[in-house]
């Protein structure tokens, strides 16, 4: 089975975990959607990942989903999201991807993020730390999700 791992990110979080899951998924390409999109073709199954900010999934990913739902559903696929509120897991997924979309989903989760104050602005660094309470490094990568959504997508 081959697999395309095709990931929307900001400050790399997305990006760790599509190479964490490519790690774990023999012959899997992992592809940045800010570039141009290779064909589908050739893949078997298709993984959607996405960092979340203010709720919303990144612009590249929004744009994808556009144009290839149909694609996207002819296919074995799955959709992972990622930044630093996991408890919102289900209003993430729901309010980012149709419910068409999420149920016929192989695997569909909140996989963690990271926060690194030195790849933000003043403003989300002041934003980060009145939310969680924390500053400096925040990584909340969920390793054992990590695996588990990986272990799915391959059965």
């Amino acid at each position: 089975m081959k697999t395309i791992i095709l990931y929307a990110t900001k400050y790399g979080a997305a990006q760790e975990i599509a190479q964490r899951i490519a790690v774990k998924i023999d012959g899997s390409v992992l592809h940045n959607l800010k570039e141009d999109l290779p064909s589908l073709e050739s893949f078997d199954c298709i993984i959607l990942g996405s960092s979340v900010y203010a709720g919303s999934i990144r612009k590249e990913a929004k744009k994808f989903l556009l144009q290839n739902a149909d694609v996207l559903t002819e296919k074995k696929y799955g959709l992972f999201l990622c930044g630093l509120g996991a408890d919102s897991k289900d209003a993430y997924l729901s309010a980012n991807f149709s419910p068409d979309i999420i149920q016929k989903a192989k695997a569909a989760d909140f996989l963690g993020g990271i926060f690194d104050p030195e790849k933000a602005n003043g403003f989300e660094r002041l934003i980060i730390k009145i939310i969680s309470k924390k500053s400096g490094c925040i990584n909340m990568l969920n390793d054992r999700k990590i695996e588990k959504f990986a272990e799915a997508m391959k059965e």
